[in-house]
C-alpha cells in the first residue's frame, strides 16, 4: 500500500528482500521499482518513508517495525545508528558473510559477465570487533546533538567532541564514547585526551570559522604491542600543546610514538605536513610471517593486520610459485605483498605511484634481508610499459593490488601485451574489479575466486582472483 503526498511517498507492510552496495538493504515498491534502505536488515516487514524518488528507484528510510528479521541481532555499540561506521552491527555475522559473498559474486557475474569456477566460500574474521590497527578522530566544539538534547530544554554544558564525522555532514563529530572497532588502550586515550582538554580549556577546533587549537588525533596500534598517537593541532601555541603532549605522555607510558602536526590548511589531510615526534620513536612496526614493517604516521598499511596474513598467505597460495618465477607486484604500496611472497619467487619487481611508498618498501625489505625485490616509483599507466619489461624481464606472474577505482584500462590492455602465465588480482572493490576482468576474459581463463573479510560489521570486502592463460 502507498499514501502519497506532495514532499515523501509512504509505503506500508514492506519486506526487505536483499542487501545491497554501501551497506543499504533493497525492498519493492508497489509499482515494481526498487527502495534501498539504510536502517533494515533483510527478513524485515516494514513501512517506509521516501525521502529521493528517481527513475528507476526510491531512497528512503523505514519508520515502522511491524516485523523484525530472524537475521537481526542486537548492536554492540551505544552510538550504532548514529555513527555510520559499522551499518551491519545489527545484522548476524554469518548472514553479513552471506551478504558479501553474494555481492562478489553477482559483481562478477552480472558486471563483468565472467564464466565462474565453484566459488570458495568467504574467509570470515576469528576477530569480529577491535580489530583495527588505526583510528582517526576529529575534535569539534560543536557536537552532534541527539533528537532528545535539540528538544530539550535543560543546559547541555559545553558542546566538546572528539570522534567522528556524522555521515554526509563534513562539520558535524559524533562524541565517541567506546568505540568497538580498535582494542584497548585506544578508548582510554581518546577519553583521556577529550577530558584533560576540557577540563583545561583547550580549545576544539571549529570547521566552518576555521578557529580552535585541537584538530585531530590518529591512534595506530600493532601487532608488536606498538602504539603511536599522532595529535594535529591548528596552530602552535607551545604551552598548551605541550600541556597535552605531557599528559598523555605520563598518563599512557606504554606509547612508543608521541607525535604531532601544526596544520593551518583548510583541510585536515596531512600528506603534505611536517609530523614531529614529541617522545619515542617517529615510527612503529608490524610484524608479520617473521617480516618487520616500519610505519610512520603517512604510511599505508591494512588496517586489520590479522586478517591482512590470511590475505596475503591466500594471495601466495595462489600465485602457486616455484621458485624460479619473475612476479611483478603493482600497485606494491610499502611492498608488503611483495615481501611476502619473495620467499617462494626468484624475483620480485614491486611498481607504485607514491614515492614515500616506495622509500619504506626498499628500506623495510634491506630490514628483513630480502635481496631478491626491486621498487620502482611512477604512475603505473606510464611507467609500467614495454621499455619497462624490457629492462626488467617479462613475468611469470603479475600480482595487482589496486585501490578502490581499479586498473586504468591502459594498464590492463598492457597485462594482456605482456601475457604472463597467471594473474592474481586483489580487490576491495568486486564492482570494478569486474570491469577490469571483463577486459580480460578473452584471454584468461578464471579459475579460482576467494573472497576475504577484512572488515566485519561494514559492507566491505576483499576479493581475490586467479587468472590463468587460456
Amino acid at each position: 500500500m502507498a499514501r502519497k503526498n506532495r514532499r515523501k511517498q509512504i509505503f506500508t507492510n514492506v519486506e526487505v528482500l536483499d542487501a545491497a552496495a554501501k551497506g543499504k538493504t533493497i525492498a519493492k515498491a508497489p509499482d515494481g521499482r526498487v527502495i534501498f534502505l539504510p536502517n533494515a536488515v533483510p527478513g524485515d516487514v516494514v513501512d517506509v518513508q521516501t525521502f529521493k524518488k528517481r527513475k528507476a528507484y526510491f531512497e528512503g528510510k523505514a519508520t515502522v517495525f511491524h516485523k523484525l528479521s530472524d537475521k537481526r541481532v542486537t548492536p554492540e555499540c551505544q552510538h550504532f545508528g548514529v555513527c555510520g561506521g559499522c551499518k551491519w552491527q545489527d545484522m548476524g555475522y554469518e548472514h553479513q558473510l552471506y551478504y558479501k559473498q553474494n555481492e562478489v559474486t553477482n559483481n562478477l557475474t552480472r558486471i563483468g559477465h565472467l564464466d565462474l569456477p565453484e566459488v570458495t566460500p568467504i574467509l570470515g574474521s576469528a576477530e569480529q570487533y577491535f580489530y583495527r590497527n588505526k583510528m582517526e578522530f576529529s575534535f569539534s566544539d560543536s557536537r552532534w546533538l541527539t533528537l532528545e538534547e535539540v528538544q530539550s530544554d535543560e543546559d547541555l554544558g559545553d558542546r566538546n567532541a572528539l570522534g567522528f564525522h556524522i555521515p554526509g555532514m563534513w562539520d558535524k563529530i559524533l562524541d565517541i564514547k567506546k568505540c568497538h572497532l580498535q582494542a584497548d588502550p585506544s578508548n582510554a586515550i581518546r577519553n583521556a585526551v577529550r577530558d584533560f582538554s576540557i577540563v583545561n580549556g583547550l580549545e576544539f577546533f571549529n570547521t566552518r570559522n576555521q578557529t580552535g587549537l585541537l584538530r585531530t588525533m590518529m591512534i595506530r596500534t600493532s601487532s608488536t604491542k606498538d602504539i603511536m598517537v599522532v595529535i594535529q593541532f591548528f596552530k602552535e601555541d607551545k604551552e598548551k600543546r605541550e600541556l597535552l603532549l605531557n599528559f598523555v605522555a605520563e598518563t599512557f607510558p606504554e606509547i612508543t610514538s608521541l607525535q604531532y602536526i601544526i596544520n593551518q590548511k583548510a583541510n585536515d589531510t596531512i600528506y603534505d605536513q611536517d609530523v614531529i615526534c614529541y617522545k619515542g620513536e617517529d615510527h612503529i612496526f608490524e610484524e608479520m610471517e617473521g617480516l618487520k614493517f616500519k610505519i610512520n604516521a603517512k604510511s599505508f598499511y591494512q588496517t586489520n593486520s590479522d586478517q591482512a596474513f590470511e590475505l596475503y598467505k591466500l594471495t601466495r597460495q595462489f600465485a602457486d610459485l616455484k621458485g624460479d618465477e619473475l612476479v611483478y607486484d603493482l600497485y606494491t604500496g610499502t611492498g608488503t605483498i611483495a615481501q611476502f611472497v619473495s620467499k617462494k619467487a626468484k624475483k620480485v619487481v614491486g611498481v607504485e605511484a607514491v614515492p614515500d611508498a616506495i622509500s619504506a618498501a626498499k628500506e623495510n625489505a634491506e630490514r628483513n634481508n630480502i635481496t631478491n625485490c626491486e621498487f620502482f616509483v611512477g604512475d603505473m599507466k606510464n611507467v609500467f610499459n614495454q621499455e619497462f619489461i624490457n629492462t626488467h624481464g617479462q613475468p611469470d606472474v603479475i600480482i595487482t593490488d589496486p585501490p578502490r577505482d581499479g586498473m586504468h584500462k591502459d594498464v590492463v590492455q598492457q597485462i594482456l601485451n605482456i601475457a604472463p602465465q597467471k594473474v592474481v588480482y586483489v580487490s576491495c572493490n568486486s564492482a570494478t574489479q569486474a570491469r577490469d576482468l571483463a577486459l580480460m576474459k578473452e584471454y584468461y581463463n578464471i579459475t579460482k575466486v576467494q573472497a576475504v573479510d577484512m572488515f566485519p560489521q561494514t559492507h566491505h570486502v576483499e576479493n581475490i582472483v586467479l587468472l590463468e592463460k587460456k
